[in-house]
C-alpha cells in the first residue's frame, strides 16, 4: 500500500481580508458617482462620511490603535 498525503489548503487571511476591504471601498466610490451623477447631495455626503469612516476604522486597526482622528 502507497502512503497517501492528504493536501491541505491554506487559508490567507491577510489576502483575503485586504480584497474584502477594497471591494467595500469600490463600492464606497461607485456609490459616490452615482448619487453624484444623479445630484442627490444628502445621500451623497453621507456616503462620503461612511466611506471615511470606514478607512479611519481600518486605520486604527491596521496600527494597532495608535492612528487617531
Amino acid at each position: 500500500m502507497s502512503k497517501q498525503t492528504s493536501k491541505t489548503l491554506i487559508y490567507d487571511t491577510v489576502s483575503d481580508n485586504m480584497a474584502l476591504m477594497s471591494k467595500i471601498y469600490q463600492s464606497f466610490e461607485a456609490l459616490e458617482q452615482t448619487l453624484g451623477a444623479l445630484q442627490m447631495e444628502e445621500p451623497l455626503f453621507m456616503t462620503y462620511a461612511a466611506k471615511k469612516s470606514f478607512a479611519d476604522t481600518l486605520m486604527k486597526q491596521n496600527k494597532g490603535n495608535i492612528y487617531k482622528n
